[in-house]
């Protein structure tokens, strides 16, 4: 609108002057090269404005003929590089979709057009790389790593290839030589850092971790985690050289990271070593308050290395005190009271995990029962029974159970992986087998003689799918049979069992069956049917053994009518269903 009102205000300007011009007639009269010319004002200034058109139009026409190579050369230019653009998308886009022909395609066409281009060498690599040219590939990042402008780019995937053919000394030198760069990338900065780790080099790894810091790589949470992680390893290697050396760095840990275990556990046992026990003391408390785990309260228990078992007994109970309700707390206080031959103590610290228990559990119930009663049934099926119990926790870090702390998980070497967890996180179905297992051993021994303790099964344990009316009582056996007899009969017939094919039920021998139980502890009948809860980890099978089908169904087998004769056949067949 506003060049609208500044056009037509030109014209009118102009029509004025036409105007004024006209109203004012004169005459002109131009002496040139000995002539006259005699015209008007108004032809004058007609000529004029049609000289200086002229002379507009032909300065215009001769500069345009002029610049006209140049002009040319650049639209060619543009439209090569439009072309060159296109194929290198395109390519970029084959590449990322795995077409590995039209990549290769685009590639030798962009190429053509654009040689020696940033995205053209990329393009090359990476087109390489999808067909599985390695040569091609290195030669590619290599006359990008020779440029200053795509030299990170070229040592990225230099690093790459090398770590490809598992060549981790030229890796570590792509990696060196990208973290001298001013801006440091991440992947270079954190390369140095893994490398180092995994050589061994602590003190190396730590001018690293700085670097990180300065460069912003990482926050100063994970900071002053990984410092902590790499003093503990240095403590850890210079235990045995350097005891003072080693006291100062796992302290200096616990300041940084005080639930770390292993720094609090190695700084616990270096100071009570060195007499300065009530500072080791809290440094062992703060980290159990955090993460309870057995190797604090056994740095916990030997503070004083001549105290008696009765006194470790009493200062694992106050560490336990606390993390009350602690599974770690609960197994620290038993082991100490078997230690102490305070055989109440353990069996009340034990008697909540025992009925889903887990392998340090039943090795605990067993030695209990063989240091309190010297019942060597019992603890022969509690042994049993840590056969086939799930797993305690355990250092683990990417898929690998250690039995001890590291600080670089030698799988993916990753500093600070390791974690105290249940190599099998997640829940596991079976636990209602081992609370009906419980409930049968309690039934199977009954009351200890002399210890005026009923071990009757609890009630909580009884699967809810079972009726009362579907209980089944046992055979009896001879009265004159004795404990020792039946248990070493029952080994007989589970080995006579494992060997060879099942034999018909009524031909089964009598003798070595239990006595007939009260009415309120005879085992219950199987259902029809169990309802089977889903596995939360998937089965995985070797290649050359498929195994069963995880996802098939599972088919109840016929259910028999007569009771299985010896004790072994009868619970295979409560868990056959």
């Amino acid at each position: 609108m506003i060049r609208v009102v500044i056009y037509l205000a030109l014209i009118g300007l102009l029509a004025v002057g036409a105007e004024w011009l006209a109203d004012r007639p004169g005459d002109v009269t131009i002496h040139w090269l000995g002539r006259e010319i005699e015209t008007s004002v108004m032809v004058l200034a007609m000529a004029v404005v049609v000289v200086a058109a002229l002379a507009v139009a032909l300065w215009t026409g001769a500069s345009a003929l002029l610049r006209s190579p140049g002009q040319l050369g650049r639209q060619l230019r543009a439209r090569r590089g439009a072309r060159g653009y296109r194929s290198v998308s395109r390519g970029l886009v084959a590449v990322g979709s795995g077409d590995a022909v039209a990549a290769r395609k685009f590639m030798e066409e962009a190429s053509r057009i654009a040689p020696g281009e940033p995205l053209t060498l990329l393009l090359q690599a990476q087109t390489a790389q999808l067909a599985g040219d390695r040569t091609g590939a290195v030669r590619s990042f290599e006359q990008m790593a020779g440029r200053e402008d795509t030299r990170l780019l070229g040592l990225h995937g230099l690093f790459v290839e090398a770590r490809r053919r598992n060549d981790p000394g030229a890796a570590l030198l792509h990696a060196e030589e990208a973290a001298r760069h001013d801006s440091v990338p991440g992947w270079a900065g954190h390369a140095v850092l893994e490398f180092r780790c995994i050589a061994g080099d602590w003190a190396g790894a730590l001018h690293r971790l700085e670097h990180n810091l300065k460069s912003r790589l990482l926050d100063k949470t994970t900071y002053q985690r990984q410092r902590a992680v790499l003093l503990t390893a240095q403590a850890i290697a210079a235990q045995d050289a350097d005891r003072d050396r080693a006291r100062e760095l796992a302290v200096e840990a616990t300041k940084l990271a005080p639930g770390l275990v292993p720094a609090a556990a190695l700084a616990g046992r270096l100071l009570a070593e060195a007499g300065d026990t009530r500072r080791a003391g809290r440094i062992v408390e703060a980290a159990w308050r955090l993460n309870p785990h057995p190797d604090l309260a056994d740095a916990y228990a030997y503070l004083r290395p001549g105290d008696s078992a009765r006194e470790r007994l009493a200062r694992i109970e106050t560490l336990a005190g606390k993390a009350p309700g602690n599974v770690e707390a609960a197994l620290a206080v038993a082991r100490a009271a078997l230690d102490a031959q305070e055989f109440a103590v353990a069996r009340t610290a034990l008697a909540p995990l025992a009925i889903t228990p887990t392998r340090r559990v039943a090795a605990l119930m067993a030695e209990l029962e063989q240091k309190q009663h010297a019942d060597e049934g019992r603890a022969r099926e509690w042994m049993k029974r840590a056969l086939r119990a799930r797993r305690d926790p355990a250092w683990t870090a990417d898929g690998f159970v250690s039995d001890r702390w590291l600080p670089v998980s030698p799988v993916t070497g990753r500093l600070d992986a390791f974690e105290w967890k249940d190599p099998l996180a997640g829940d596991h179905p079976g636990a209602l087998i081992e609370a009906e297992e419980t409930g049968m051993i309690e039934a199977r021994h009954g009351e200890v003689a002399g210890s005026g303790v009923s071990r009757q099964a609890p009630e909580a344990i009884k699967p809810a799918e079972i009726k009362a009316s579907e209980q089944v009582a046992p055979p009896a056996a001879p009265a004159s049979t004795s404990r020792r007899e039946l248990i070493e009969s029952e080994s007989q017939a589970a080995s006579a069992d494992e060997e060879t094919s099942p034999k018909p039920r009524d031909a089964a021998p009598q003798e070595a069956s239990l006595p007939a139980l009260p009415r309120d502890r005879r085992r219950p009948r199987p259902p029809d049917r169990i309802a089977l809860a889903p596995a939360v980890i998937p089965l995985v099978h070797a290649p050359d053994d498929p195994g069963p089908d995880p996802e098939a169904p599972i088919e109840p087998r016929p259910e028999t009518t007569d009771a299985p004769a010896d004790n072994w056949s009868r619970l295979r067949h409560l868990f056959r269903h």
